[in-house]
């Protein structure tokens, strides 16, 4: 059975940063593309961030030069570097897991989200 578990967020000042993690269990991380999602209040969710199997890695345009993904194969553990956080970075954030390196939302397995709250 596989799981994702997303764990670090929380609440932060405007400018500040924070580090999630997404812990993954029942398949082996080197194997899968990981992305990041996020879903904002009264929004749809929006891709934040993947990284492919293979090393690459792609960011939405409106998290480029501020967020940065990377994985710990070892660990079982991809991670979420978050820096400058705004105030429209606030919403649940979830990771997933594809057999693909890809930017939509057709991914095969998801994470249940963690709460990033930004104050301004």
């Amino acid at each position: 059975q596989v799981q994702l578990v997303e764990s670090g967020g929380g609440l932060v000042q405007a400018g500040g940063s924070l580090r999630l993690s997404c812990a993954a269990s029942g398949l082996t991380l080197s194997r899968y593309a990981m992305g990041w999602f996020r879903q904002a209040p009264g929004k749809e969710r929006e891709f934040v961030a993947a990284s492919g199997s293979g090393g690459g890695t792609y960011n939405a345009d409106s998290v480029k030069g501020r967020f940065a993904i990377f994985r710990d194969n070892t660990k079982n553990t991809v991670y979420l570097q978050m820096n400058s956080l705004q105030p429209e970075d606030t919403a649940v954030y979830y990771c997933a897991a594809s057999r693909a390196l890809r930017t939509t939302q057709n991914y095969d397995y998801w994470g249940q989200g963690t709460q990033v709250t930004v104050s301004s």
